[in-house]
């Protein structure tokens, strides 16, 4: 599988981009459910903050043939917007991603800026189920 962030939409400080994962085997393939996401940061690829909260439903089964895609659409909260002294504020350098029912992890770039504050109020970044799209 292959996973990219494609172009999104913002809306009253956040900013939604569909994580496109499309399969790059020789099979179909089947996935439902959340990918998890979460900022990363250094060389290291370390995490920054807390991971996407769930946005909706776990959604359907979604059947991939060779070369066909499904996203799952992620939000990303202007972080600016918060306070600074809570949000604590720190460079990233993309996404970490996992795909439902796998353990293995995709890095996703995606320049910005995450909060390492453990007291923000709300969710710095949200995702929905898998769907075709």
């Amino acid at each position: 599988m292959k996973v990219s962030l494609g172009q999104g939409d913002a809306a009253a400080g956040t900013a939604y981009r569909p994580l496109v994962i499309t399969n790059t085997s020789g099979r179909q393939c089947t996935i439902q459910g959340f990918p998890g996401v979460s900022y990363v940061a250094g060389a290291d690829g370390h995490q920054v903050g807390p991971a996407a909260a769930r946005d909706g439903g776990a959604g359907g089964l979604v059947t991939l043939a060779k070369g066909q895609s499904a996203t799952a659409d992620v939000g990303f909260v202007q972080v600016r917007n918060y306070d600074e002294a809570v949000c604590k504020p720190t460079e990233v350098t993309g996404v970490r991603v996992y795909l439902p029912g796998e353990t293995a992890s995709n890095f996703v770039p995606s320049p910005g800026t995450g909060c390492t504050g453990e007291k923000i109020p709300g969710n710095q970044l949200t995702v929905k189920a898998v769907h075709k799209g």
